[in-house]
């Protein structure tokens, strides 16, 4: 019994908890920045996100590393999504909504247009970008199967709507948010027509989604 209790993790120091909460305030911080303004300098980061520069640059040697981070965690959080609508076992088409709807919440494809060829992209990006492609297919596969989905739908459209969704910058924060929300929901009835006439010419596949990193 006493082994057990000195496994369990520690609480974290008081210096470690506030560099993970600057950590926490620099990318979103990050995110806001640059996603109005790819080309804004690493410092007016730091001035967002109310931390100084050089810790900032404790954290993150340049602005390549802190956008490969951004781009690292925008990924995990799509596979957290994409996985939690998987394990659902209701009805297909609600499962797909709710996941089309969390996507936008947590500002999948945001960044994608703003940064896309501003930064290398390494081998583990690579890996979960074939993993993110091969569970929204899963999902999509799913939902075409319940005849929820239009049968021509695929990875790659679903890629670029949630970019240009994230292109509504009317008014502020809420206010933009309802307008993306609502525009995902006259979306969302154009996909649930399984029915609908087949769109004109293929979508993006994914070495032209793939390619738009290499800049």
């Amino acid at each position: 019994m006493g082994d057990m209790e000195t496994t369990k993790q520690a609480p974290m120091s008081g210096r470690k908890a506030q560099a993970a909460r600057n950590d926490e305030l620099i990318k979103e911080a990050a995110r806001a920045v640059f996603t109005a303004d790819p080309g804004a300098p690493i410092s007016a980061v730091a001035e967002h996100a109310g931390v100084g520069i050089s810790a900032l640059y404790r954290r993150y040697k340049s602005k390549e590393e802190l956008l490969q981070r951004l781009a690292d965690d925008g990924m995990d959080r799509y596979l957290s999504v994409v996985r939690d609508a998987l394990a659902e076992e209701g009805d297909a088409w609600e499962a797909f909504a709710r996941f089309m709807r969390r996507c936008l919440d947590i500002g999948a494809g945001s960044l994608t247009m703003r940064l896309a060829g501003s930064f290398p992209v390494t081998e583990e990006m690579s890996r979960k970008g074939r993993e993110i492609h091969a569970a929204t297919t899963e999902l999509l596969e799913r939902t075409k199967a319940a005849g929820a989905l239009r049968p021509d739908i695929e990875v790659g459209d679903v890629s670029v709507l949630l970019e240009h969704l994230h292109t509504i910058r009317i008014g502020d924060d809420e206010r933009m948010n309802r307008l993306q929300h609502r525009y995902l929901t006259l979306i969302l009835d154009a996909l649930h027509m399984p029915e609908a006439e087949e769109l004109p010419g293929p979508p993006p596949n994914w070495l032209e989604l793939r390619g738009r990193y290499d800049g």
